[in-house]
């Protein structure tokens, strides 16, 4: 039977054994991650993501963050994830991406990529297959994902308005005002209907002030003159109706108009 003082010997060589083994494995064989270099496994991501391979570009690209996360190869590749997990119609791990990288690295100079993405993944959520197949009215929708669209893209515009994407950014921001102030003036017009004129009123009068040039604030000036005879507070009434006449001629009267098409893809 063997004691521990025999015992102690074999642990002994064993270990030595399984430290040269290691050693000859990282002189023979370069290096054994199971991932491969940083740089090679990048270029393998961005081949799957030029073939539009979205899935097992992720898979590359979320190997390359663990493995390999102080690499200048991490580093782009975390912009990249953030594009890959939007084509790959993931759109919470999108946004958590693009969260991450702009809390990480509020500095980088690509950053403007995280919000312009952040704010294209809440632009395209939860409406588009509403209003194509059962054709229903998006401004009676909590805008929710509009609103933080429309925050996403207000911090690019302001912070960075020089960046590529400042001019497409810029055409989605009209149009997600335009919506929001139709969002709130149906609900004014839902007091209205209620009888709940202070509501009404306080709903146009948040659009006016919110969506100030949008389509909608000249309807909210009528809502509000409306709502304040209803309370027969005259003055009042009088000042928004002649603000509303004032402005309502320089307005064209079908613009905000949606159209055939679905208002998702007014750019093309």
């Amino acid at each position: 039977m063997a004691t521990a003082r025999t015992l102690r010997p074999i642990f002994v060589l064993l270990g030595l054994a399984a430290a040269a083994l290691a050693m000859s494995g990282c002189k023979g064989g370069g290096d054994v991650s199971p991932v491969g270099a940083p740089d090679k496994l990048y270029e393998l991501a961005a081949q799957d993501m030029r073939s539009n391979n979205f899935q097992s570009a992720i898979k590359r690209l979320e190997s390359l963050e663990s493995y390999y996360p102080f690499t200048n190869a991490a580093k782009q590749g975390q912009l990249d994830l953030i594009y890959a997990y939007y084509r790959n119609g993931e759109a919470e791990s999108a946004i958590d991406q693009a969260d991450k990288f702009i809390r990480e690295n509020p500095t980088h100079p690509r950053v403007d990529y995280a919000y312009y993405i952040r704010g294209l993944v809440y632009f395209e959520s939860g409406a588009g297959w509403l209003e194509e197949t059962l054709r229903a009215d998006v401004t009676k929708r909590p805008p929710h994902e509009s609103r933080k669209a429309l925050q996403s893209f207000q911090i690019l515009l302001q912070q960075y308005p020089r960046s590529p994407y400042a001019a497409d950014t810029r055409q989605r921001s009209i149009y997600l005002r335009n919506k929001l102030a139709d969002y709130e003036l149906s609900v004014a017009k839902y007091y209205m209907k209620r009888e709940a004129y202070v509501a009404a009123v306080n709903r146009a009068r948040a659009v006016i002030e919110s969506y100030d040039g949008s389509p909608a604030a000249i309807e909210a000036l009528g809502i509000m003159a409306a709502g304040y005879r209803k309370l027969e507070i005259l003055d009042l009434a009088a000042v928004a109706d002649s603000v509303r006449l004032a402005n309502a001629p320089a307005i064209d009267p079908n613009e905000g108009e949606v159209k055939d098409s679905p208002w998702w893809r007014f750019w093309n």
